[in-house]
């Protein structure tokens, strides 16, 4: 599960008493929502089947999938089909290389989605893996399925923009700068991460 609506509220009341920017900010748009998705193999698999495709398209595919494989998508049914089935379902040749990469790794247990390591990076090594799942997806994954209270993705350009906004910078910050302005707030950046993307286009800032 994500950072419930309560963590997200103590960790930015937190925030506020730190950063002057971030009290007028919140101040001003009011607690983001709480984002959080379910935790597991499917929360991966959509992650894949959703990259560089619109939320209906992706939704498409999903539907497909799950009419020829079971819901959910089991990881053994996906390994067992073949690649016309899935091509069919509208899964690419990319994108089948890296739902098959998830897959291996889970049945193969090499890669255990209900036991991550707790340390946040040891956890991210294990799922860039993955095939077709960077450091920005792996790090989405844990704020929004684990609820990981630390989790900063610095490399996020609405993350950035949020920054840019909230504090007043003359620019966004890149991704380093982006790192190094957010120390002072362990461990609350997850919750700051998801204020960012509140702030982001908010006509209230």
């Amino acid at each position: 599960m994500g950072i419930s609506a309560e963590a997200l509220r103590e960790g930015l009341d937190e925030l506020a008493r730190r950063e002057p920017g971030m009290a007028r900010a919140l101040a001003a748009c009011g607690y983001p929502e709480p984002r959080i998705r379910p935790r597991g193999h499917a929360t991966l698999l959509r992650t894949i089947v959703g990259q560089q495709v619109s939320v209906a398209a992706a939704a498409s595919v999903w539907a497909r999938l799950e009419a020829l494989l079971g819901e959910g998508l089991p990881p053994q049914a996906l390994l067992d089909a073949g690649f016309d089935a899935l091509r069919a379902c509208g899964l690419s040749r990319q994108k089948q290389g890296y739902a098959r990469s998830l897959c291996e790794l889970e049945v193969s247990g090499e890669l255990n989605l209900a036991a991550l390591p707790a340390d946040d990076e040891a956890a991210i090594a294990q799922l860039v893996r993955i095939k077709g799942i960077g450091r920005w997806s792996a790090e989405i994954y844990l704020l929004f399925a684990e609820g990981r209270a630390d989790i900063w993705p610095a490399g996020d350009l609405a993350v950035q923009a949020g920054l840019h906004r909230i504090l007043g910078l003359e620019a966004r910050p890149s991704e380093k700068q982006a790192r190094a302005l957010a120390e002072g707030w362990r461990p609350h950046r997850g919750a700051a991460a998801i204020f960012t993307w509140h702030c982001y286009n908010n006509a209230a800032l």
